[in-house]
């Protein structure tokens, strides 16, 4: 077995170009629902990074006993994401419904339109994840289908989203690292990362300033980096010009994820800046890059295996009784102190 499975095999194992494949798996309207289908179960079935860790032969299956999972984005292999929906797909399953996937594109969430591949009538439970948008959440919702969300927008009012809604636990577990980092002697710290990107973000900045605030520390937002989420992945250097801006760097950057911590730590090293010697730097997500990168990334645990079970379960349980009150549930996370870090306590 070849140790990489790439775009081109999956197109040479279908008879189609690269192209075509590449298209099909990142959503692109103009390649038939069809195509699209036997694509991503070919990607599934050759462990195609993120599909590697579905499994079912009804991936896809549009029969009655249909769950739908949109999302803007599908979850990369290191996003905690796909994880996640490999744990929810295999409890649906079980339960005899098959689990269809829909890429909502960007024209379609500015449009208030669903993706053409998706029939209402043949659709019994919605799970959405990495959709972040408060109007589109609002145009799911009003179908009147059993629906649970994997987060949501930062301003999302929960009495509003008449959804089910499941989140990880962010906020203790941010308040919690950033504690630690202040008893080990960490005067000044900085938060980088969109808080207005998503619910969990938001939380993650709570939890920071609520350690701020019982500590009696200032925040100071000019060692913040707190721009618009896109702007974080606009240039490749993008990082390096944002820590350059900061005339004084805190004793400590808190990071909204994984992926945001491991570049603000490669741009530190640009910068000749020692961690964690003369800054401390932790994510959130646990993810394969914070076990990679040097020094190791202090970050939480996300349980996401659970979190797809749960989902599948609060989903299940609204379907079967869909007058019941709406959940907001978090699943338990777990912070990991690794080298980034120096505890003196």
């Amino acid at each position: 077995m070849k140790e990489k499975v790439t775009i081109q095999d999956i197109a040479d194992a279908l008879g189609i170009s690269r192209n075509t494949a590449s298209k099909a798996l990142n959503g692109s309207d103009s390649i038939p629902s069809e195509t699209r289908n036997k694509v991503i179960k070919k990607a599934i079935e050759l462990k195609y990074k993120q599909f590697a860790y579905m499994e079912t032969d009804n991936l896809l299956a549009k029969n009655p006993g249909n769950i739908a999972l949109l999302t803007a984005n599908m979850p990369s292999s290191s996003h905690f994401g796909s994880r996640l929906i490999s744990g929810l797909e295999k409890r649906i399953s079980a339960e005899g419904y098959n689990l269809s996937i829909h890429i909502v594109r960007d024209f379609e969430r500015s449009a208030q339109q669903l993706p053409n591949n998706f029939e209402t009538s043949k659709v019994d439970g919605i799970i959405c994840i990495e959709l972040f948008d408060k109007e589109y959440t609002q145009k799911i919702t009003s179908l009147g289908l059993p629906t649970i969300f994997i987060d949501c927008a930062a301003d999302m009012f929960y009495p509003d989203l008449e959804a089910d809604l499941l989140l990880m636990e962010n906020e203790h577990s941010t308040y919690f690292m950033t504690r630690k980092l202040i008893e080990s002697g960490c005067s000044s710290l900085g938060f980088i990362g969109d808080y207005n990107h998503c619910k969990s973000f938001n939380e993650r900045w709570a939890g920071f300033n609520r350690a701020l605030t019982e500590a009696g520390l200032p925040l100071d937002l000019d060692q913040c980096i707190l721009n618009p989420d896109k702007e974080f992945i606009s240039e490749a250097d993008w990082m390096d010009k944002r820590l350059a801006q900061i005339t004084d760097l805190p004793a400590a950057f808190v990071c909204a994820n994984d992926f945001i911590a491991v570049n603000v730590m490669k741009s530190l090293k640009n910068k000749n800046v020692s961690i964690p010697e003369d800054i401390a730097v932790v994510g959130f997500d646990n993810a394969p890059e914070s076990r990679i990168v040097e020094p190791h990334l202090t970050t939480v645990h996300i349980f996401s295996d659970e979190m797809g079970i749960t989902a599948a379960d609060m989903l299940l349980s609204r379907i079967q009784e869909p007058s019941q009150p709406h959940q907001v549930t978090h699943i338990q996370t777990k912070p990991i102190f690794r080298e980034s870090v120096m505890l003196t306590k």
